[in-house]
């Protein structure tokens, strides 16, 4: 009985003296954390840094990381079975004056960008006001109808029937019932319908989460604010739509605009689904295919690293100049 009383006297002393030396660990902490302001703010807010601790590791190890190693790998000849070698700026060189595949790519990519981007953009804001009008009862229906396509797994395969170079094509069939061609139109083998179709198809697909995501800042609008607003002298729908309905739904504007950006930049796999790889005469040919073909079959990863390279950094400056423009939405 007596050993009893001891030792939970024992951790009773020890317990005291943990929460003092506590204590005073914390006191100093507090004081060091005083003498600057970004200490002072990682102290004060330790429970969030530490509940964002997981997310940080996660993001660190499988976005960061790489990237960096990318950007490392780019300077470096390196085929997977031997060690990097440091080769300097020789893939940038060769990507810009040796590779007349790459200049093709850059071109088409950038032609997709300018067209597909901007449109696709406006399409989905468009379609997702006109949406956002409907009755209650109707929008649901007609919000599924728009999305159902980014669900479909398969779904550039509709397009590869309608473009499809024998007379069951949807489209030749048209267009020979009509009388507009005699005989069949290759579709997907002409180099000169090969990237106008590619854009159809990008259009279409574009809709997706952008269109939701765009829906979804239109509902959050306050609706309290067009009241206010007709009283200050908003007159209609056009002045209520720049001066009250874009800028209160800025943050969609932007994720959406990010989703753009990626989406048109990363063109690669509707290319393959519907004209092949490579594509002919490389007339659908992207940076992205570029991509795959000396990373995932050349197995050139050095080389793969400096056109990924360039690919991030090119959405960068998009990302920024999107930003810019949609900061002055309003003003």
């Amino acid at each position: 009985m007596q050993s009893t009383i001891t030792n939970k006297n024992w951790f009773a002393r020890q317990w005291d003296k943990f929460k003092k030396w506590k204590e005073r660990t914390s006191q100093k902490i507090d004081q060091w954390s005083r003498k600057k302001p970004l200490r002072r703010k990682l102290y004060l807010n330790r429970s969030l840094y530490l509940m964002m601790f997981p997310f940080l590791l996660l993001f660190t190890l499988f976005t960061v990381v790489p990237v960096v190693m990318s950007l490392l790998l780019s300077f470096t000849y390196f085929n997977v079975l031997e060690a990097p070698r440091f080769v300097g700026f020789s893939n940038y060189l060769s990507l810009f004056l040796n590779d007349d595949i790459f200049i093709t790519a850059l071109k088409n990519t950038l032609i997709l960008s300018v067209i597909t981007g901007p449109i696709g953009y406006i399409l989905a804001f468009v379609f997702a006001w006109l949406i956002n009008e409907l009755p209650p009862k109707i929008r649901p229906i007609v919000t599924l109808a728009f999305y159902a396509p980014s669900l479909a797994g398969n779904g550039i395969l509709i397009w590869t029937i309608i473009f499809s170079s024998d007379i069951y094509g949807y489209a030749n069939a048209f267009l020979l019932d009509w009388g507009f061609i005699n005989e069949p139109i290759t579709w997907l083998q002409n180099t000169k319908y090969i990237l106008p179709i590619i854009i159809i198809v990008q259009l279409w697909m574009s809709l997706g989460v952008n269109f939701l995501s765009l829906l979804a800042g239109l509902k959050s609008v306050n609706k309290t604010l067009y009241e206010a607003a007709a009283i200050d002298g908003v007159k209609n729908r056009w002045q209520e739509l720049w001066y009250i309905t874009l800028p209160e739904m800025k943050p969609q504007l932007v994720f959406s605009a990010v989703i753009q950006i990626s989406n048109t930049l990363g063109i690669g796999s509707i290319t393959v689904l519907l004209a092949g790889f490579p594509t002919v005469d490389y007339a659908g040919h992207t940076i992205v295919n570029h991509l795959t073909d000396y990373g995932l079959t050349r197995f050139e990863m050095g080389y793969a690293s400096a056109i990924a390279t360039i690919l991030f950094i090119a959405a960068i400056l998009l990302n920024k100049l999107i930003r810019k423009i949609i900061s002055r939405v309003g003003d």
